[in-house]
């Protein structure tokens, strides 16, 4: 059971990645999904994004949810399932955290001396 809800997972991101990059065009943000997480019963999905680029997070996330049925319809006839999920859209941060996170070390690592 895990094994297939890791598979729909990978396939709802990659199918739901295409149609973004085909349906919707965002000037100044560069998206792209990282994560998708469906519900066991296929229901609903909760679909990290992250966003690169001078486009607020925010606007980006309005606009992904104003063009909500679109992109579950588009992957209706993309993936054959059960149920089309409701799409439920997030900010990940954790690509910004993570680099956050890589410049403390390399404040820590660095001796006290050179930055004086």
């Amino acid at each position: 059971m895990k094994h297939r809800m890791l598979r729909i997972n990978e396939i709802v991101k990659r199918e739901l990645s295409g149609i973004i990059a085909r349906e919707i065009s965002f000037a100044d943000a560069l998206v792209s999904i990282n994560h998708v997480d469906v519900s066991p019963d296929l229901k609903n999905a909760h679909v990290f994004v992250s966003v690169l680029g001078s486009d607020s997070g925010e606007s980006v996330l309005s606009k992904l949810a104003s063009h909500r049925a679109t992109l579950q319809a588009e992957l209706a006839r993309h993936v054959t399932m059960k149920y089309t999920p409701h799409l439920t859209f997030h900010l990940d941060d954790s690509i910004e955290r993570g680099t956050r996170v890589i410049e403390i070390l390399q404040e820590i690592e660095t001796p006290r001396g050179e930055n004086e």
